[in-house]
């Protein structure tokens, strides 16, 4: 019997994806839920599993080939493994012997996953798994390999080999400087579809930016005070971006409009929050979703956020989380940025930019002071929010920040 390998089912936000690799070629015996191939999205790597053990028997696209969903990517042959001939029953008494022995040497490892520790040199021991049952991933192996510290250092006149080139073409290996070489690499579908949308977003939109600036003395008191005892209860460090969030869902339930999005020639005001916190991932920027952020307490942000950030470096977020969102959050504040203007995230109104705290000199009851204080900057959709209303809303957040209290009260 045939078994058909289907792309998966994308969502509405996902057009297409790109063949990245296969695992096995036809004729390889394969396992059941053994990664046969990688899709690329705009959003995610998606893996495909094999449906049932047998003989690969055609694959139907090749590494570059675009897909839709449901379409055949390659078919198994059942029939070939489940032969009586001696041959098929010395390959199953291997087979079992060979899982036995694995089950007891350690767990199971995805092909893509065996195949980059093979390139990096890295043991199975040396892997923590985070699949079913402890099966080590891809992006376990990636995790583990960006922990490698060198054991011992380069002889002073050895030649420097050159870091391993990212998945991302714009992070690529460059050539040498000093040299006149150019090195032309196509661009991520990631990256391609970030360009796309903010191309989109600037001129679909008419944005706007407006500034503030907060004092964060009050939130970095509050930190210090609770910081080592709310870790101790929920297991995660007390941020900023927690109070962030919450600070913005309160003042987006007192200007729905910037809670909204644009669709055609209509406004859609959401009813929730749905909070995009964007975070550096694997291939780019990506801006996982907080649903429901005003049911959640700080501890919950801060886990979720915590969460999201880590499974980003290993390209481990799923598309449902990259999907939707009714206003985003980013803070370049974490790389330096002291200023900046950011870009909407489609078709959302509103987005808002945290930046680096800096102690400066502020004029307080007549007396200058040195504060730390952030910039804070708010883009937004004049289509449909008014210069006035962005200003209140930036002020609202301003406070609320400014007097922490106020706002874990509801006041």
């Amino acid at each position: 019997m045939s078994v058909e390998i289907k792309v998966p089912v994308l969502p509405e936000s996902v057009a297409d994806a790109v063949i990245a690799s296969w695992y096995k070629q036809p004729g390889d015996t394969v396992q059941q839920d053994e990664t046969l191939v990688d899709l690329e999205t705009d959003k995610v790597i998606l893996e495909v599993p094999a449906l049932s053990s047998g003989v690969l028997k055609e694959i139907r696209y090749q590494v570059g080939d675009t897909v839709t969903a449901n379409q055949i990517l390659a078919v198994i042959d059942e029939a070939a493994v489940k032969n009586n001939s001696p041959s098929a029953k010395a390959a199953g008494v291997t087979t079992a012997v060979n899982s036995h022995a694995a089950e007891e040497s350690g767990p199971a490892i995805s092909p893509s996953a065996k195949k980059m520790m093979a390139e990096q040199g890295l043991a199975a021991a040396d892997i923590q798994g985070s699949g079913k049952h402890g099966r080590v991933l891809k992006q376990d192996v990636i995790a583990a390999s960006a922990q490698r510290v060198p054991m011992t250092a380069a002889p002073k006149n050895a030649a420097v080999k050159p870091a391993p080139a990212s998945s991302d073409s714009t992070t690529a290996a460059v050539p040498a400087f000093g040299r006149r070489i150019e090195k032309r690499v196509p661009m991520s579908r990631l990256r391609a579809r970030i360009a796309e949308r903010l191309v989109r977003a600037q001129s679909d939109a008419a944005i706007l930016t407006t500034f503030n600036e907060v004092n964060m003395q009050p939130l970095m008191e509050m930190r210090k005070r609770y910081r080592d005892r709310f870790e101790k209860n929920f297991g995660v460090r007390l941020g900023y971006m927690s109070l962030f969030v919450k600070a913005a869902v309160e003042a987006l339930k007192q200007s729905p409009v910037m809670n909204a999005s644009v669709d055609g020639n209509d406004i859609v005001y959401h009813g929730y929050f749905d909070i995009g916190i964007a975070v550096s991932g694997q291939n780019g920027l990506v801006v996982p979703v907080l649903r429901d952020a005003d049911q959640m307490s700080i501890a919950e942000i801060e886990q979720a956020i915590a969460d999201f950030a880590s499974r980003a470096k290993t390209n481990a977020l799923n598309i449902e989380e990259l999907t939707g969102g009714t206003f985003t959050i980013t803070n370049g504040g974490v790389f330096g940025s002291m200023l900046s203007t950011p870009i909407l995230n489609p078709p959302q109104a509103a987005i808002l930019g945290m930046h680096n705290i800096k102690e400066r000199a502020m004029v307080v009851d007549g007396n200058i002071v040195a504060l730390p204080m952030m910039y804070l900057a708010l883009s937004y959709d004049h289509r449909l929010i008014d210069g006035r209303e962005a200003v209140r809303f930036l002020v609202v957040i301003r406070d609320f920040l400014e007097d922490p209290t106020r706002m874990i009260l509801g006041l």
